[in-house]
């Protein structure tokens, strides 16, 4: 697949999901900007990132070029994320919060005012990009990258006649011989949203019978599955301990292509829909290196740098400038019509419900047991 056809599905992936309903967010209970020069370093970076999200090396390069260190921590949640860092007092100066997790840490007033004076390179980002449902003006967040949350299956196992359905994760009639060696995300939005999305509904319901229904069908799954893991799903899958895995695409894809039989191996969105996300660098509210994050960001912007992460991570990029910079094995992976099996119109964003949060968690937390 060449790099045109890949820039056609992403505009076409964005033009018809992307703009969905705005979520409101109060500026004025969010932190002001820092007053940073552009390339200023104020001490050492201190990131705080999903697991296995960025190279250590391009850190390294980082922090070498300007003469400081880093340091990197993880999670697996943006829920398990939110509160260390709305606390204040954290220490991070760098997040990377998923789009409807910028609108509640937006209201929350967890965030900093970007300034963009210090963020040339943001020039790179795709018009695609622009007017984001969860932060319209891009105050306080810049793209980092783009995704999908589907199915991963060792088809060597399972074989290749199966419904292309979150059936074969929840129906026993359809998987019920691999029990144990099922594996759903360790993330309440993820997880309880892919029930949902199987039993027809909106992964953004507020809808307490719904969610419900939802909580139900976990909990009914959950003595079936190998663990509910987010950190490991991909190396799960390809070390046999699972052979139908929930996750995300550029986890799985770059896993794939590090065994000795990629082919045995495929992922997709299931017919009935599954998440497209965004993720996003930001900067955390009290960030004790406020001009070091921006000088990060700039960098991270670079046509470069920004195909390095891409590259690296098998995650899609928001950067124009880095499309020319992605691999060939990359824009097979996510040009591949098999993918989607439910077409574009199947995806759906995670979008902050409001007070309406607090019941997803809770689900989560009844449906684990």
């Amino acid at each position: 697949m060449n790099t045109k056809h890949w820039l056609r599905l992403l505009a076409g992936l964005f033009t018809l999901t992307l703009l969905a309903a705005a979520c409101g967010s109060d500026d004025d209970e969010s932190s002001g900007g820092a007053d940073c020069e552009v390339g200023e370093i104020d001490g050492d970076l201190a990131m705080y990132n999903w697991a296995e999200y960025i190279d250590e090396e391009q850190l390294q390069e980082f922090a070498d070029e300007y003469g400081i260190s880093y340091s990197l921590d993880s999670y697996d949640s943006n829920e398990a994320m939110q509160p260390i860092v709305s606390e204040g007092g954290s220490g991070f100066d760098v997040i990377v919060p998923s789009d409807y997790m910028v609108s509640v840490m937006i209201s929350a007033g967890s965030l900093m005012l970007l300034n963009y004076d210090a963020i040339p390179n943001s020039s790179n980002l795709s018009d695609d990009f622009s007017n984001l449902y969860f932060d319209p003006e891009g105050g306080y967040s810049l793209p980092y990258q783009w995704g999908t949350t589907g199915i991963a299956v060792n088809t060597a196992v399972v074989g290749t006649d199966f419904p292309r359905s979150w059936g074969i994760i929840f129906d026993p009639a359809i998987s019920g011989q691999f029990d144990g060696q099922i594996q759903l995300l360790n993330d309440p939005r993820e997880t309880m949203g892919a029930a949902l999305k199987y039993l027809g509904y909106s992964m953004n319901t507020t809808s307490e019978d719904e969610l419900a229904e939802a909580t139900e069908l976990v909990a009914a799954t959950a003595g079936r599955l190998a663990a509910f893991n987010t950190d490991s799903a991909d190396e799960f899958l390809t070390s046999g301990e699972t052979v139908i895995a929930h996750g995300y695409s550029g986890d799985m894809f770059v896993q794939f292509l590090e065994t000795d039989n990629p082919g045995d191996y495929v992922y997709f969105v299931p017919e009935e829909g599954g998440t497209r996300w965004i993720d996003n660098f930001a900067i955390a509210h009290d960030a004790p290196h406020p001009c070091t994050a921006h000088t990060f960001i700039n960098w991270m912007y670079g046509a470069d740098q920004g195909a390095a992460l891409t590259n690296w991570n098998y995650y899609n990029t928001p950067n124009a400038a880095a499309v020319a910079g992605l691999d060939e094995d990359l824009l097979d992976f996510v040009n591949d019509p098999a993918v989607l099996a439910g077409g574009v119109d199947s995806l759906e964003a995670l979008e902050d419900t409001g007070d309406f949060e607090v019941n997803y968690s809770d689900a989560f937390v009844e449906a684990k047991g």
